[in-house]
């Protein structure tokens, strides 16, 4: 399949070099995953060509009857998937996603209260060098410094004192389960808007492993990359018409219509061009496969493999945030290891471990050197890693660390992963 770039050597090279690394080392960071060949195929289709401003059916190219059914595939697979009454798939990103619903719901200084990002939560949630916090008046809520999980009546009382107009559910670097109900209750109790970033564990939501936020949320957001091992790209998503459990009233009739109206409007013309129509196509065959049974297995796996992971860390003395996790990742504090995130995360990427740097909750390290490193299972598991594995890469991880200013000893254990790896062969068909 990399025929294609041997007219440009220096770019097939590149591409190549990114093929090894992606097969010789072990991808960590709870991020990332690796789609299908079908999903790459779809990416670099000829879909690529088509400038398509608008919607399906609503455009402002001709030549579009194509493309809007690709588009029509990957909303309709979205909404089967969630059980949702409204997807738009056409945000480039998560960040993008959340900017869109933001910009829909809110004006310019309305108060936002979402997770803190020193605490786990994203950029986009209020971070004060990102466009939520500048825009908007942004406050954050911690976790629970003895519990290191949410405390909802932190959450409640700052809600109310700081009335919001806008809560954000969802995190990067949060390992436990949320309560959509509790924040329901929190929300209407202030008349917020309810927003969850599903981003990290869509995929785990999507096959019923984690509860659901669309029965609770005005709007769901989501990355399409991660744990649902699609395209990088985000969609939005609205629930079902009808009242959930606590009888609140949720999105419906006129009601509905009026905010799919005023999302699809705000990301195009809004905040976007023209969609990446071959993106497009890439999400719809990457929710195809998450409608396909296999997908139960891989997300049950996902989990399987962080919980052991996280138990066998735990054997070596590494300080797991909240205890342990319920999703796809897991936050390490690695005080008691004398070592920061930023050299951790060296170390570790010298040994052939891929992860990344990240704070914890009430840390004393700046964010670009940090107190701990997040990890993740999905991309290992991708490649058909299971729990022995993951006993034996948190005994890689521990000694890269335990070794972290021993060279060879870090290269010895680069030459273990290289031994792992060659046993889960990753894109052979492109080499």
């Amino acid at each position: 399949m990399l025929n294609y770039l041997n007219s440009d050597p220096e770019i097939l090279e590149v591409a190549k070099l990114e093929i090894g690394r992606l097969q010789n080392n072990l991808e960590l960071i709870a991020s990332e995953n690796f789609v299908s060949l079908a999903v790459l195929s779809a990416t670099g289709s000829v879909l690529t060509n088509k400038y398509a401003e608008g919607y399906p059916g609503k455009r402002y190219y001709g030549g579009c009857e194509y493309v809007d059914m690709a588009e029509e595939l990957a909303r309709e697979r979205a909404k089967k998937i969630f059980k949702a009454e409204y997807a738009n798939v056409q945000p480039h990103s998560g960040s993008q996603a959340n900017m869109g619903v933001f910009m829909a719901l809110l004006n310019p200084g309305d108060t936002i209260l979402g997770l803190s990002l020193d605490h786990g939560g994203h950029l986009t949630h209020g971070s004060p060098v990102n466009f939520s916090g500048q825009i908007y008046r942004a406050v954050g809520y911690p976790l629970n410094k003895e519990t290191q999980t949410l405390d909802y009546n932190i959450i409640e009382d700052l809600a109310v004192k700081e009335k919001p107009k806008l809560i954000i559910a969802g995190a990067s670097a949060y390992s436990r389960e949320w309560d959509y109900k509790k924040f329901r209750e929190i929300a209407d109790r202030v008349g917020a808007f309810l927003v969850c970033d599903m981003s990290h564990p869509a995929g785990l939501i999507a096959k019923g492993l984690l509860n659901s936020p669309l029965d609770y949320c005005d709007v769901v957001t989501s990355t399409t990359h991660k744990t649902l091992r699609g395209p990088r790209g985000g969609m939005i998503l609205i629930g079902k018409d009808k009242e959930n459990p606590l009888g609140i009233k949720t999105l419906k009739g006129d009601r509905l219509k009026l905010m799919s109206e005023i999302f699809d409007s705000m990301i195009m013309p809004g905040i976007q061009g023209g969609p990446l129509m071959h993106v497009i196509m890439a999400k719809a065959v990457a929710f195809g496969e998450v409608l396909d049974d296999s997908f139960d297995a891989y997300a049950k796996q996902v989990i399987k493999n962080a919980k052991q992971l996280s138990n066998k860390l735990s054997e070596y003395e590494f300080k797991i945030i909240s205890g342990g996790t319920d999703n796809h990742l897991m936050l390490l504090d690695l005080s008691n290891k004398n070592i920061s995130g930023k050299k951790a995360e060296k170390a570790l990427e010298i040994a052939g471990i891929t992860v990344n740097k990240n704070m914890i909750p009430f840390d004393t390290k700046s964010p670009f050197v940090t107190s701990g490193i997040r990890i993740g299972t999905p991309a290992v598991t991708t490649r058909g890693m299971k729990e022995n594995e993951m006993d034996v890469i948190a005994g890689l991880i521990n000694k890269a660390v335990e070794n972290n200013e021993n060279e060879d000893i870090l290269n010895s254990v680069k030459k273990d992963v290289n031994e792992l790896c060659s046993k889960f062969p990753l894109y052979k068909e492109l080499l």
